[in-house]
This record gives C-alpha cells, structure tokens and sequence, in this order.
C-alpha cells in the first residue's frame, strides 16, 4: 500500500496487484454481480449484490454479511450489526481501462455520513493484468486501518480467485 495525497489534502491509499488473467476476467470482478460476490468483502464476510448498473451515475447497493464464526463474535462485541446495507455510485466508467466511484460511509456509529472515493486502474503489463485501487482514507486512523486490512484481504482474494481460474 502506498499513500498519497489528493487535491483536497486529504490522504489517499494505492493498493496494486498483478493477475495472470485477461483484463475481461478483471473488469468483471468489478461490474458483474456474479463478479462482485466473488470476491468483494474482506475474509470472514461474503457480499450480497441487490443491485447494479456500472455507468456514470449508477449505483451498486449490497449487503456486507459477517459469515465466520470468529467475525460474528467480533461484530457482535464491538455492537456492530452483522449485515450491513451498503451503496456506491459509479462516477466514471473507462471499460476495462478505469473506473471510479464514490462509496456512501453511513455505517460507523455516531459519525455522520460521508462518501469515500475509490478509483481503479487496470492495464496490460508482461505479467498479465496489473490493476491499482485507490481510495481515500476515513475520518480516523482507527477505521483508515481498519479499510486498509479489509481492502488488503478483498484483493488477496481476488486473486487466489483468477488463480484458480488459470489452472
């Protein structure tokens, strides 16, 4: 992870990773619902993709579902809800180039509702498809690294994912 610094001054984080795939495969973790719930969602939790319309203006609403028993008992002792409904809305749209969107924070109890915007780059290299995530931090350095950890497992996961595609 690499952080860096947006107009605003506000901190930003670059995430990168290099699949052995087709740029195809790695746009649609990204625009499908089959392709969402693949992946999305740190270890412990698996998504649910109620809707989704990646152009410039859509959305993507899903629920965020602590599964592992371990997850649970963490969520449960911070008091912290076990689903959590969750929305984006795409702002750009390169096709299997970039994409950009803003993710509606309205989650964390009792800080009010922000946006946190993410952009994703992916492009050919020799290795196969080289993809980087950008997104801003959150309102604290707790929850920042909270975002970092999970955003860290999601791509892992995506990975192993197209790995397993390959063989």
């Amino acid at each position: 992870m690499k952080e860096t610094t947006g107009q605003e001054q506000r901190k930003r984080f670059a995430f990168e990773r290099t699949f052995d795939a087709t740029v195809v495969d790695v746009w649609d973790l990204w625009t499908t619902k089959e392709g969402v719930e693949s992946w999305w969602g740190p270890e412990g939790f698996h998504v649910e993709v109620h809707a989704i319309d990646p152009r410039s203006g859509g959305e993507m609403r899903y629920a965020m579902i602590a599964s592992a028993p371990d997850v649970v008992a963490g969520m449960k002792k911070m008091g912290m809800p076990l689903v959590t409904e969750s929305k984006l809305t795409y702002r750009e749209l390169v096709p299997r180039r970039r994409l950009a969107y803003f993710h509606a924070v309205d989650f964390v109890p009792g800080v009010a509702a922000y946006d946190v915007d993410t952009v994703v780059e992916i492009s050919t290299v020799a290795a196969g498809v080289r993809m980087v995530v950008t997104i801003d931090a959150m309102h604290d350095a707790h929850w920042t690294e909270m975002a970092r950890q999970g955003w860290e497992s999601q791509l892992d996961k995506a990975v192993r994912l197209l790995a397993a595609r390959q063989r």
